[in-house]
């Protein structure tokens, strides 16, 4: 059977309108389907009990009287599934979704029943009579706390989900990107979407967490989808969608016919490399996880530490690398630095063959990202990051005791910052660095040392989309060529979006941002055509030799394990180079064009951009859950020697 004959006869078998994957966008913008309900019959439906209901111009509607309940149940079964749908109904309307609606020997059923309706839309073990009446019901047990696929009974459970509503600082100064609530909205067309996975279900309404369930495979192994309503009026649903989960995809690798690909190490060992001349040689060397290799082969691998992979499924290391004579002796040291970890110090051994010696240098990070830099103007780097009582510091050696804990500098107040999204940069034009997260950007003081927390101004360079707001390293650099310098970032980190905000200046001074958006979801229309989630990491530079700096980022596989907790987990682990393009015509004077550099292998919490062989076209080196790596620049042929 050709795959065209069957494309057709399953949209003809199931009264359900199938199309290409990149029409199934406009659907749900978290997953691609296999199938979405777009008809005006039921057929591949059946119903039981005695509401009434009916297609119409691809929604479904259901119409209970006081007392009745029914099912819709579709016919094809289903184990682990992603299901997505929006509904309407009045504030008295009790609906729900019912997963893997197992049919039992005695002519009954039972399954996983989701609550469209009820306050944090709760999960039940249920069963019913032949005729879908509800004969029992027990809460599902709130899944354990913690990242993992499979919920075991030992794990703690979670508390509930945060509570919705603004946030601010302690002087009263409202943070942008106020948390919204997951409420079920009576009279609108609201949204849920379900994620079935071994024994986990997790839900999300309008596109909010309502946290997850375990849903333990004893009781209801696979079965078909069914739609529940009961007495309380009408109820309409619409772009239902839905995905087996079973199948993962697993892509031929591409690469970047302008890169070459070598590979460091194929295991997994941290989430973000460095570079440096390690052994004095003059030459640069590259520095991933516990492993140092040495150039220009970068063949051979000398631990650091001791080195212990890491199980990529289960396991993290929330490590990146930074490098730089810290205690002065002319050698190059290396920081670890790791989130809800304190720093680590690794002083360089001048070429002893021996593991380095290791120090604990700064606070526990509360925060996702770090960046390192020349903060405070004075020609050496500085680590910034969020210390454990949420507060923007950076710090530094004292030279006399390099050691010891680093001193540290207030940059922000103490607030509820979020975890994700980090930037540097010279934003306001005045020669001094400023920094920014996916809230604002914070205005360094004449002397910031010495003034205490900078001055802070709220902006949203990030919105709430299933997970909570911010992404990788934020680029500042002048975009449109206007003068003014933009930022460029991903928007969340554990779901979708790259935009650039293009920066305005009033006449008295005053900065503003208008933001343009590179790529969304699946529902959007994105630059190239590309979509990919989870772009944790990210980095700026001159990638094709035209001045102007470039965007790199890709997708963090395996970012929260394997789990369905973030979309499109399984989606190709891509490297992709953003380059800017200044356009007139486009909106904002710029645009962003993607180059894929890889498929097989994406980013970790941080990208390294270096010339490791002189010859000006920049490397990228990455390390991620299935290794690290150079991408090696092709660049442009060198003009024949004379």
């Amino acid at each position: 059977m050709t795959a065209l004959w069957k494309f057709l006869r399953l949209t003809v078998a199931t009264g359900t309108v199938l199309a290409a994957p990149a029409m199934f966008a406009a659907v749900t913008g978290n997953f691609v389907p296999d199938a979405v309900f777009k008809g005006s019959a039921l057929t591949g439906w059946r119903t039981l009990g005695n509401v009434q209901w009916r297609a119409e111009s691809g929604e479904i509607v259901a119409s209970p009287q006081p007392g009745q309940s029914g099912l819709l149940v579709h016919d094809r079964v289903l184990q682990d599934v992603a299901f997505a749908a929006s509904w309407r109904c009045a504030a008295a309307c009790n609906a729900g979704v019912l997963l893997r609606t197992e049919t039992l020997a005695s002519g009954g059923m039972r399954g996983i029943l989701s609550s469209l309706t009820e306050p944090g839309a709760p999960s039940y073990r249920v069963t019913l009579d032949g005729q879908g009446k509800e004969l029992s019901r027990e809460k599902l047990r709130t899944g354990p706390a913690g990242v993992y696929r499979i919920a075991s009974a030992e794990l703690a459970t979670a508390g509930p989900a945060p509570a919705g509503g603004p946030a601010r600082t302690a002087d009263g100064t409202l943070i942008p990107l106020p948390r919204p609530a997951a409420d079920f909205r009576p009279g609108e067309w609201n949204t849920i979407e379900f994620a079935l996975d071994a024994n986990v279900l997790r839900t999300w309404r309008n596109n909010l967490s309502t946290g997850q369930t375990v849903a333990d495979e004893e009781f209801a192994r696979f079965g078909p989808v069914a739609l529940l309503v009961s007495g309380g009026g009408e109820v309409r649903f619409r772009d239902l969608a839905w995905r087996d989960l079973q199948p993962k995809p697993n892509s031929p690798e591409k690469i970047s016919s302008k890169f070459r690909k070598q590979t460091l190490s194929p295991y997994y060992y941290g989430w973000g490399p460095t570079v440096a001349d390690i052994n004095h040689d003059g030459v640069k060397d590259v520095v991933a996880g516990p492993f140092w290799y040495a150039g220009p082969s970068y063949t051979v691998a000398r631990e650091i530490y001791l080195a212990k992979t890491i199980n990529p499924s289960t396991d993290f290391y929330l490590g990146v690398q930074y490098a730089g004579d810290f205690n002065g002796d002319g050698w190059t040291d290396i920081l670890n630095v790791e989130f809800t970890k304190p720093s680590l110090l690794f002083i360089n051994p001048k070429g002893a063959s021996h593991r380095w010696e290791q120090y604990t240098i700064t606070d526990v990070l509360s925060s996702e990202m770090s960046l390192m830099g020349d903060v405070d103007g004075d020609g050496k780097p500085e680590l910034v990051f969020k210390n454990s009582q949420n507060q923007y510091v950076y710090v530094k050696p004292d030279p006399a005791n390099p050691t010891a804990m680093w001193k540290v500098h207030a940059i922000s107040e103490k607030a509820p910052w979020p975890n994700h999204g980090l930037g540097l940069g010279d934003l306001n034009g005045d020669g001094r660095m400023d920094m920014l997260n996916p809230v604002g950007w914070w205005e360094q003081p004449k002397n910031g040392a010495a003034e205490g927390p900078w001055k802070y101004h709220p902006w949203a360079f990030s919105d709430w989309n299933r997970t909570s707001p911010g992404g990788a390293e934020m680029a500042v650099y002048d975009v449109n060529g206007d003068g003014l310098k933009d930022v460029v970032t991903s928007l969340h980190a554990h779901g979708f979006g790259l935009a650039w905000f293009e920066q305005k200046k009033s006449a008295a001074g005053e900065i503003s941002f208008v933001q343009h958006d590179i790529m969304g979801d699946f529902a959007s229309k994105n630059a190239g055509g590309v979509t990919f989630t989870e772009p944790h990491g990210a980095t700026s530079a001159d990638m094709d030799g035209d001045g102007i700096p470039d965007f790199i980022t890709g997708k963090r596989y395996f970012s929260h394990h394997d789990s369905f907790i973030d979309p499109d987990p399984f989606g190709d682990p891509v490297l992709y180079v953003y380059r800017t393009v200044r356009n007139p015509k486009a909106p904002g004077g710029a645009e962003f064009v993607p180059e894929l550099i890889h498929n097989s292998s994406g980013v970790g919490s941080s990208v390294t951009v270096a010339d490791l062989n002189g010859d000006g076209a920049p490397e990228i080196l990455t390390s991620t859950k299935v290794g690290s790596f150079i991408f090696w620049n092709k660049g442009k042929p060198k003009p024949a020697a004379k």
